[in-house]
């Protein structure tokens, strides 16, 4: 556990040495600069009591590296990135939130790591997380982990962040980094960047490799950008996307990668006609009203706005849980027995043996079911047939038909309510019946949301889902709603929330 013990201020490299390695007169260059300003931005406001509590570990050489890659003219020019704790990067452990997973140090770059790194892009750190990526109690509070503790929201530090990437979501509405990368199984990007007033894009499944991520479900799991601003999650994307032999997911993506940022800025919603689900808000007036004002918006920029029922089906959603907990205790097992770290488990039934062993500091909030329900699901043809199940009715029954059946090119919605306040004794307080994620998490189709303004200075986002591989096209729509969005976005104000500007 030496990488996590160590204080955050032990492991930076200060921009005075910086300066000295290129001779007594040389300055750091704006992205070294940069990034040492993202660090002491995260020692001042991520440490402590009252701290956000979004970043795990520091990349010692980042400063570093972003100046060189600065130097060397790359496309991403020294920005900075922070990563997930469940993608292993070559410096550092990659723990999932797990106490069991602290000594995780693998030395390898996951494939999209290695692409972010030939594109300029520099590891800042890691991010906290929901632990197991929420895959471990149906008891749970999001944001939370042993090894990270509680991510707080930046807007208002006594409200969630969601997960399971909330520190993701958090670090980048607090101006930690330039741009982090999350993972998503079913509304672990989407939400934490809704909560967060940040973009957040779960690309098409296979899109981006999955390889040397800790698994969770290979028919949902995928990494994606989390920014402030569709171009730049445009930008990252662009960075990480591609085919990767190691992962037969992917072997499309190829087809599909491009510069994402192409024609962002020009792009127009004159004419595109647009699937509302109108009465997807929850039945919570606030947010219907921040609603209203977005499709106010999307009809003056010219769309074409077509209203779209969804009724929901039940069956999805318990075909999906089967999917989700045979997959799991498959492919963890399959990643704990492969590390080449020394850990003290290698499998599933190790991982609920020691949680049992430290329960005080793995079990004090929550408990463990869903890892022993999981240990338990091991019926190849019932996940089979729910596997079919869930994919025809998320995909084919699902958005496809809703796409076809209103000849629209996409679908919008709200993507989650206010974040509520943090309860690690009795668990997070979601709001029922907002937006239609879950369809674009089960389908595999890409999903991405931008801020369309707040409540009560709580940010929430409006999701915009399209069919399989029209990631561009969902990005371009929402570059073209963030330039014509006329809602006040609220700033991170570092406390307890107030609604008082």
């Amino acid at each position: 556990m030496k990488h996590l013990l160590l204080p955050l201020a032990a492991l930076l490299i200060s921009t005075p040495a910086l300066a000295q390695q290129g001779g007594a007169e040389a300055e750091p260059n704006v992205a070294e600069r940069h990034a040492q300003e993202r660090i002491d931005r995260i020692l001042q406001f991520d440490r402590g009591a009252d701290g956000l509590g979004s970043v795990i570990v520091l990349n010692p050489a980042a400063a570093q590296e972003a100046g060189e890659a600065f130097e060397e003219g790359t496309p991403l020019g020294g920005r900075t990135v922070l990563v997930k704790d469940n993608i292993e990067t070559r410096e550092l452990p990659t723990t999932a939130g797990s106490l069991a997973l602290a000594d995780n140090d693998t030395g390898r770059d996951a494939p999209m790591i290695a692409r972010l790194r030939e594109a300029g892009g520099v590891v800042l750190g890691k991010t906290n997380l929901s632990e197991w990526a929420n895959f471990r109690s149906s008891d749970s509070t999001s944001g939370w982990s042993a090894v990270g503790g509680i991510t707080r929201n930046p807007h208002a530090t006594d409200r969630n962040a969601c997960g399971s990437s909330s520190g993701s979501g958090a670090a980048v509405a607090a101006g930690f980094a330039w741009a982090a990368i999350g993972t998503e199984t079913d509304g672990s990007i989407t939400c934490p960047a809704s909560v967060n007033g940040v973009v957040g894009f779960k690309p098409t499944v296979g899109m981006v490799s999955r390889t040397h991520v800790v698994p969770l479900s290979a028919s949902q799991d995928t990494a994606g950008p989390m920014a402030r601003s569709v171009t730049s999650a445009a930008m990252l994307l662009t960075a990480i996307a591609g085919s990767d032999p190691l992962d037969p997911a992917t072997a499309d993506a190829d087809d599909y990668a491009t510069d994402f940022t192409a024609g962002l800025a020009e792009a127009s919603l004159q004419g595109v006609r647009i699937g509302v689900l109108r009465d997807r808000f929850g039945g919570f007036a606030p947010l219907g009203e921040v609603y209203e004002q977005a499709l106010t918006d999307l009809r003056q920029a010219g769309a074409v706005l077509v209203d779209v029922t969804y009724e929901g089906n039940p069956e999805m959603g318990d075909a999906e849980y089967t999917v989700l907990l045979y997959e799991f205790q498959r492919d963890i097992n399959t990643y704990l027995e492969n590390s080449p770290a020394d850990i003290p488990v290698r499998s599933l039934a190790d991982l609920i043996a020691f949680n049992i062993e430290h329960a005080d500091q793995e079990l004090r909030w929550f408990g463990q079911d869903v890892f022993e329900l999981a240990l338990e699901t091991t019926d190849e043809a019932e996940y089979l047939e729910a596997r079919e199940t869930a994919r025809r009715l998320a995909g084919a029954e699902g958005i496809d038909a809703l796409l076809a059946e209103h000849d629209v090119a996409f679908l919008v919605a709200p993507t989650r309510g206010p974040a509520w306040n943090i309860d690690l004794l009795l668990g997070d307080h979601w709001l029922g019946g907002i937006g239609i994620g879950s369809l674009a998490a089960v389908s595999g189709y890409p999903h991405l949301t931008v801020p369309m303004g707040h409540v009560e200075r709580l940010p929430v986002g409006l999701s915009f889902i399209g069919a399989q591989w029209s990631d561009h096209a969902i990005l371009q729509a929402g570059a073209a709603y963030e330039r014509a969005r006329s809602a006040e976005l609220p700033e991170p104000s570092l406390t307890r929330w107030n609604p008082v500007p």
